[in-house]
């Protein structure tokens, strides 16, 4: 059973910090390194240099909406982050508000405030300073993490939460990334699967130690859907086939110097299929390790293809 601690008698030092984890800074990096994988990409597609007061708009938004889905997260999934008995430090939420650290009502107040921000951002990108898809691109991304955990399509209980995840993270902050610096180039989808496909696997991962939980809550992932089985399954087939697929997306049009980028990592992600083809999924002492590695899979397999598209075939920054 949780721990319930008592606000009043908490520091303000130890309210504020409560008020910090329960925004999960420790996710925060996703979001600035996929957006600058978006950035650079449109570096690779021949932007001449990094249009920086759009650059810092367009991150002002994506971490706004990151935020705003953490404090939401733990604010609509307070049932399920309750009845699991088994968190990890990747999923179960923060703890804040299941323990009773801070009332509910902060976690909500928090999100609505970076909902504004989000929308005052679209709002100044609809100024006609910026690329005319931009506003809507931001008002895209910021109702599909609001309604990822909030009712009424919640879509976190749907077993649609998981995909709504994957196009947020992976491709629309991306994407944004891009076109703020240049058109959008035909290839940019291709880009952005193995990425796309590690967030996925990632959610998987750490959705294991939460079925039970989530379950009893009624919210029913993909992992309570389909049981832990037929997800670790698919986890190693999704992983997989990504790999194999490579080739054929250079086919489409993905330039080889980004696949070979998306490839590198390779050992990492076969380490993991075997490690999750092997029933660790099923022991509770391995679930923070699954989830960690799945979490680096996705960070080192981007940061791989950012360092592709920002040096050439010598490893040097590209104009040296």
């Amino acid at each position: 059973m949780p721990t319930v601690t008592s606000t009043a008698t908490l520091s303000i030092a130890s309210r504020v910090r409560a008020f910090v984890r329960l925004g999960r800074p420790i996710f925060l990096g996703g979001g600035f390194v996929m957006y600058g994988l978006g950035v650079a990409l449109a570096m690779f597609a021949g932007a001449r240099q990094v249009e920086w007061t759009r650059y810092l708009w367009g991150q002002l938004a994506v971490t706004a909406i990151q935020l705003m889905t953490h404090y939401a997260n733990d604010y609509f999934d307070l049932a399920a982050d309750r009845a699991n008995g088994t968190p990890t430090r990747w999923s179960g939420g923060s703890r804040v508000l299941a323990d009773g650290v801070l009332p509910a009502w902060v976690a909500l107040a928090a999100a609505l405030v970076l909902a504004a921000v989000a929308v005052a951002v679209a709002a100044r990108f609809a100024t006609g300073a910026f690329p005319a898809s931009a506003a809507p691109h931001v008002v895209l991304m910021l109702v599909l993490a609001w309604f990822y955990s909030a009712p009424p399509l919640r879509l976190c209980a749907r077993g649609l939460g998981e995909l709504t995840t994957a196009v947020i993270v992976t491709l629309l902050v991306p994407w944004l990334g891009f076109s703020l610096q240049r058109p959008v180039a035909p290839w940019l989808p291709l880009a952005v699967i193995q990425p796309c496909v590690f967030q996925f696997a990632m959610l998987l991962a750490i959705e294991f130690p939460d079925a039970a939980g989530d379950a009893t809550a009624g919210k029913r992932t993909l992992v309570v859907r389909w049981g832990g089985v037929a997800a670790a399954r698919f986890y190693v087939a999704l992983v997989s086939l990504s790999y194999l697929a490579l080739p054929w997306w250079v086919h489409l049009g993905l330039p080889p110097r980004i696949a070979i980028g998306a490839a590198v990592v390779a050992p990492l992600a076969a380490w993991q299929v075997i490690r999750v083809a092997g029933g660790a999924w099923r022991e509770r002492e391995r679930w923070n390790s699954l989830g960690f590695w799945s979490v680096a899979l996705l960070m080192a397999t981007a940061g791989c293809e950012i360092f592709a598209a920002l040096t050439d075939r010598y490893g040097m920054p590209r104009g040296y």
